[in-house]
């Protein structure tokens, strides 16, 4: 007799004078609830079905109202109640009864009411089944490897399998040498039924052997069935225990080996996949039930084994760990976890004792007793504040898991570009179309201070440029010691860059005291690039769709002093006039004027005045840097080009969209081919040879047209990396463009990089114009606010793709017209409060019909047209078109 007994968790009698079974009990979470509880499920010989949820008031309580869920009486006997994956077009658990000629699957759910005991939970039948033979147990799961979706299988009274694919009937086996039924389960491990035979013996059947073997339409078999011996059901492994088999399991735990346990009348044996034996323990009583369960140890299994002297003993792999006594004899169990109590063990009796139950002895519920309140002593605590202050500091000291940072750095990375380009070119499967690709070499070296443990080296450049080599792999670096690598950076794509930047970046491990592994840590540089890499000096053209004018406070610089690398210093023409050529076929002209401080860029590409103007800004600030003048500074009075700038949105979002139908047409066409496949699969295997009726031609034609549209998609794809590279390429040059226009900070202009750059690569599910429309929306409604109103509104937490761009353009517009009016850029959440100060009355509230109608902001020449009427824009004061080409000739 065991010293401890179950401790009663919660317990109930079911009905009266009903009987109970094996498969009569089944915990699961039924009603897909996602709580993680299981619910606990009953059925009887009687035909009652009770679903319980207990919630015991305390250890040891009875049943609750509110503890059973369900109560139904389905008229038929129940022998087996399963939950799993079992209706079709959804992975939510349903339950499957089985009865004696029928098998019905229910959904659970349960309606939630406005008092405590006001929940109601139903249960709707799904499909049936109606079984031409009597049923004895069943078991399901993932036969064949199907993914999402159980399948059940029935083993009849006569030893037949019938295979049921959830809503309709898949085919029937009859079992070689039948005589009683055993029990039965199915392995997923090795997708094979194992049962135990009349023979005593544990045998194992492939599924695939099943399901290709001779239908089973009659018990006996016919002289036909004979002859075919390639179709007959043959045993994958046989076993003989020498006894007969109460129940049987597969188990397969993360940190165990897949093993068939099998409960005998006197032994419990522990099976491998092949049938062979793991380890077997004689018991020395007569066994009821068992359930194996994960286990603390690694590479062992817990098991639960009730037996006929009311005792429940647990056996880790063959070791009794625990004994325990049960006020009845279990003949069923498991493991379940209920009301956040993990491990509850679930026992019932033939006669319908329901008992929810854990092991061990219980808590002890002594409470010491309150200390009386006494007065604090300031002066001690303070003492003994100090002196843990003093170890704590004393312990940061010497025993610091992070070392503290250094003036200097740990290991440097530095990167020098080459002055010149290549003498003989590196460009690696160029698909630029000019006559040569050049390339320049980019020497990189890495210093170290410490040692530095698997430095691993990545230089990245954005496409369409690329390098010879972007990954370097180094051993470990000794203190005060350097490695160089040399590779060379070309225009690989047949588009211009956005940015002519590169970034090395170098991550290690340096190991200390505590951690000898080593701490993770990254150091990085960046580099920029010449622009003789993308272009060469051309013929300045006089006429250009696209022109900006760029103010300065200073006088205009000869062209030889400040683009030496692309003009000829003998020829004095080049001195005010400039030419670019891309390598990709565009050109850009640089102007000088003579009389005003101001230069023109002009092109045929409004992309094409990015790299350009850039250019020469950072040139300017650099010439000006070396004679030591502080003051300098770049303007821009004009128009931002937002209508040209719109027109590159919506290329991008034409192509996005077009990306979006090749994507639903292939998969359209991919769904025909393989129904077509299958077709012609079944007409080939069938015996008796049938025409085709074409099929072979309809798959050759779905064929060509699956080819074409991929095709098709993958030029869709090249044409939105272009467009999308020229739309970042104009989203520099517009937010250049506004931040000399309302000379904004460093801060600022980081803010507005952040808005309209916010994504390195565009793709379908995350494309530019939702991402940067949330952006923009947010500082409409924080730091560019009109009022409390606007900040008060919420926006969608989740980012689609939009229908068209009309959205976008108005929110850009918008965005530029309260810059002009005096709205500053600032992520400060105060920042709304203090725009009625910052703002020279000139945020008072805009109603959106008069933004709608106003079809020209100041600064912009965007355009939104309401009512057919289109307002005029006021032009601001600077040089006319034709004093601008006058002051502008060389």
């Amino acid at each position: 007799m065991s010293l401890f007994k179950a401790r009663d968790w919660w317990s109930t009698i079911l009905g009266e004078k009903e009987e109970f079974d094996q498969g009569c009990l089944c915990v699961a979470d039924v009603d897909n609830s996602g709580s993680g509880q299981d619910k606990i499920i009953v059925g009887s010989y009687m035909g009652y079905l009770r679903i319980f949820n207990p919630h015991p008031v305390k250890p040891g309580g009875g049943l609750q109202a509110e503890d059973l869920l369900l109560e139904v009486q389905l008229r038929e006997p129940i022998l087996q109640v399963e939950v799993g994956k079992f209706v079709s077009g959804t992975e939510g658990l349903h339950l499957a009864v089985l009865h004696f000629r029928k098998l019905c699957v229910y959904a659970v759910s349960g309606t939630l009411g406005n008092v405590e005991h006001g929940n109601q939970y139903l249960i709707k039948l799904m499909y049936e089944h109606n079984l031409q033979r009597t049923a004895c147990n069943m078991t399901y799961g993932p036969f064949g490897g199907v993914k999402g979706r159980d399948l059940i299988c029935i083993q009849s009274m006569d030893g037949m399998l019938m295979l049921f694919e959830q809503e309709s009937y898949a085919f029937g086996r009859f079992l070689p040498g039948f005589l009683l039924p055993g029990p039965l389960t199915y392995s997923a491990r090795t997708d094979s039924f194992i049962t135990v035979s009349s023979c005593r013996q544990v045998e194992s059947y492939k599924y695939q052997v099943l399901a290709f073997a001779t239908d089973a339409d009659e018990r006996q078999e016919t002289e036909q069935q004979k002859l075919s011996s390639g179709k007959r059901l043959v045993v994958d492994w046989v076993l003989n225990i020498g006894e007969q088999a109460l129940d049987i399991c597969v188990v397969s735990f993360n940190q165990a080996v897949s093993s068939v346990f099998v409960l005998g009348e006197r032994n419990f044996f522990c099976l491998k996949d092949n049938g062979q034996i793991r380890f077997m323990k004689k018991l020395d009583y007569s066994p009821s039930c068992f359930i194996p369960y994960c286990s603390v140890k690694e590479g062992t299994i817990n098991t639960l084994v009730g037996n006929h002297s009311k005792m429940l003993n647990v056996y880790q792999d063959v070791t009794l760990k625990w004994a325990t006594q049960l006020p009845h004899i279990p003949v069923s169990v498991k493991v379940a976890n209920l009301q956040d109590l993990k491990g509850v063990i679930v026992t019932l009796s033939d006669s319908g004792h329901l008992q929810c139950s854990y092991l061990g002895t219980d808590p002890s519920l002594f409470q010491a007793p309150r200390v009386d309140s006494r007065e604090i002593n300031y002066e001690e605590f303070d003492a003994e504040m100090k002196e843990l202050q003093k170890i704590i500091k004393e312990a940061t000291k010497t025993q610091d898991i992070f070392p503290k940072s250094e003036k200097h750095r740990d290991v440097i990375v530095t990167a020098e570009v080459a002055p010149d380009l290549d003498a003989e070119s590196k460009a690696i499967d160029s698909e630029v179309k000019a006559e040569a690709v050049p390339s320049v070499t980019v020497k990189i070296t890495i210093q170290t201070r410490v040692t530095a443990q698997k430095p691993n080296l990545a230089v990245c450049v954005q496409a369409p440029l690329a390098v010879t080599c972007d990954q370097f792999v180094f051993d470990d670096l000794e203190p005060d010691s350097s490695e160089t690598v040399v590779l060379s950076v070309f225009l690989k794509g047949n588009c211009c860059p956005s940015e002519l930047e590169g970034i090395c970046v170098v991550s290690y491990d340096t190991p200390t005291e505590l951690n000898p592994e080593g701490i993770p840590k990254v150091a990085q540089c960046n580099f920029r690039l010449p622009l003789r890499l993308i272009c060469v000096p051309a013929q300045a053209s006089k006429a250009a769709n696209h022109k900006l004018t760029i103010d300065t406070n200073k006088s205009p610089i000869s062209f030889l002093t400040i683009f030496p690398d692309f003009v000829d210093p003998s020829d004095e023409d080049q001195a005010n006039v400039l030419g670019f050529q891309f390598l990709t076929g565009s050109k850009t002209t640089l102007l000088a004027s003579k009389t005003s401080q101001r230069y023109r860029i002009q092109s045929d590409q409004l992309e094409d005045l990015w790299l350009i103007t850039k250019e020469l800004t950072l040139r300017l600030e650099e010439h000006f840097k070396k004679q030591n003048c502080k003051d300098f500074a770049c303007t821009f009075s004009g128009s931002i080009p937002l209508q040209e700038y719109f027109e590159l949105i919506d290329r991008h979002f034409e192509l996005r969209l077009n990306a979006e139908k090749f994507q639903e047409l292939l998969s359209e066409r991919a769904v025909q081919f393989r129904a077509i496949e299958r077709r012609l699969l079944t007409r080939f295997k069938d015996k008796t040879p049938a025409p085709l009726q074409h099929l072979d031609t309809l798959l050759e034609g779905t064929f060509r047209e699956v080819i074409a549209l991929a095709d098709a998609a993958e030029e869709n794809q090249a044409n939105m990396f272009q467009a999308f590279t020229k739309l970042k390429s104009a989203t520099h040059l517009v937010i250049m463009l506004i931040s000399l226009w309302q000379k904004l900070s460093t801060d600022q202009v980081a803010i507005l990089e952040a808005t309209f750059l916010p994504l390195a690569e565009d793709t379908q599910e995350l494309g530019w114009e939702e991402t940067v429309d949330a952006a923009i929306s947010y500082l409409l409604r924080t730091c560019l606010s009109k009022s409390s109103k606007e900040q008060a509104l919420t926006s969608s937490s989740q980012l689609c793709m939009p229908k068209d761009t009309s959205r976008l353009k108005k929110n850009i517009t918008l965005f530029c017209d309260r810059l002009a009016k005096g709205g500053r850029l600032s992520l400060s959440t105060d920042s709304a409060t203090q725009q009625a100060a910052v703002m020279p009355g000139g945020c008072t509230t805009i109603p959106e019909s008069d933004l709608e109608e106003r079809t020209v902001i100041p600064g912009s020449t965007a355009t939104l047209p309401s009512h057919g009427q289109v307002a005029k824009q006021k032009s601001k004061p600077g040089l006319s078109e034709d004093a601008a080409e006058e002051s502008e000739k060389p």
